[in-house]
């Protein structure tokens, strides 16, 4: 038994296919770990999310931020992006079904065996293991529930910026999800930044990646993310911090990345197909 870890798909199903041909996955014995994104900008966002509801118990997913978005569009909380490619989803005769597997997928995923945690984009240095699990079953459960419409409705916005047991309500639900969706970079607080998205090194002064804040609380655990196609995390500072990224650009042209948890392998096939689409950033 081999469990891959996948980046970011974002609707590239043809890259996915190919990929999970190279490891020879055999949904039988084997089981894939998504980082989340699994639809937009790519061309076969259907396909994608077709293909890992039908693997069943053999794939687990987290939710990322696009995912996020299309479940926020189904309901009319947001008009679409002029760069998404949502639309085939949307207009498919299964959507329902889709959309509501989708939004029983968690935003955290922990292996206590093997002490990894699966997430999108990172966590605050605030927060450990059990602040993390805990604030992430609170926007899952309303994900589940008949409130999730408002949740979308309130769920866009840049603050607060910074964690707090005092938050509430959707302000508390909102940070929540950017933390766990949209993080890369945050202050000596633990303030974050989402207006900065290059690589390390070309941040405004202050400002570090989550994962180099002094005193993590997360330090410790084996974090598998993505989100950050930019970031290009050096091996050494990987294997120190214990942080794994799988987010290689697939779909600005760049790699499909998986990682196997066994023995510490990544593999990478490119993604011709979405080279033409969009413009690597």
């Amino acid at each position: 038994m081999a469990t891959y870890v996948i980046g970011d798909v974002q609707g590239c199903m043809e890259a996915l296919e190919r990929l999970i041909a190279r490891i020879n996955f055999n949904p039988a014995h084997d089981q894939l770990w998504f980082c989340g994104d699994l639809v937009n900008r790519g061309p076969h966002s259907l396909e994608v999310l077709r293909f890992v509801r039908k693997l069943g118990h053999a794939a687990r997913t987290v939710l990322g931020n696009h995912d996020l978005h299309l479940l926020a569009t189904a309901v009319g909380a947001r008009k679409p992006h002029r760069k998404d490619t949502l639309d085939a989803v949307l207009a498919a005769p299964d959507c329902e079904e889709l959309l509501s597997w989708l939004r029983q997928q968690p935003l955290l995923h922990h292996d206590p065996e093997g002490n990894y945690l699966l997430v999108h984009a990172g966590l605050p240095p605030q927060w450990d293991l059990t602040l993390a699990l805990d604030c992430a079953a609170e926007v899952e459960a309303v994900l589940r529930s008949p409130e999730h419409p408002k949740f979308f409705a309130k769920m866009y916005g840049d603050q607060p910026d910074i964690w707090s047991k005092e938050l509430k309500n959707w302000k508390r639900l909102r940070m929540i999800t950017n933390a766990l969706t949209r993080i890369r970079y945050c202050d000596l607080e633990g303030r974050m930044s989402h207006e900065e998205k290059g690589a390390p090194d070309s941040q405004i002064s202050g400002l570090l990646p989550w994962f180099l804040l002094p005193e993590r609380k997360s330090a410790g655990l084996k974090i598998l993310f993505g989100h950050w196609a930019t970031l290009r995390l050096a091996p050494d500072i990987s294997a120190r911090e214990q942080v794994y990224h799988l987010d290689t650009g697939c779909v600005w042209g760049g790699q499909l990345s998986a990682l196997c948890l066994e023995n510490g392998r990544y593999y990478r096939i490119p993604c011709e197909s979405c080279a033409d689409i969009n413009q690597f950033v």
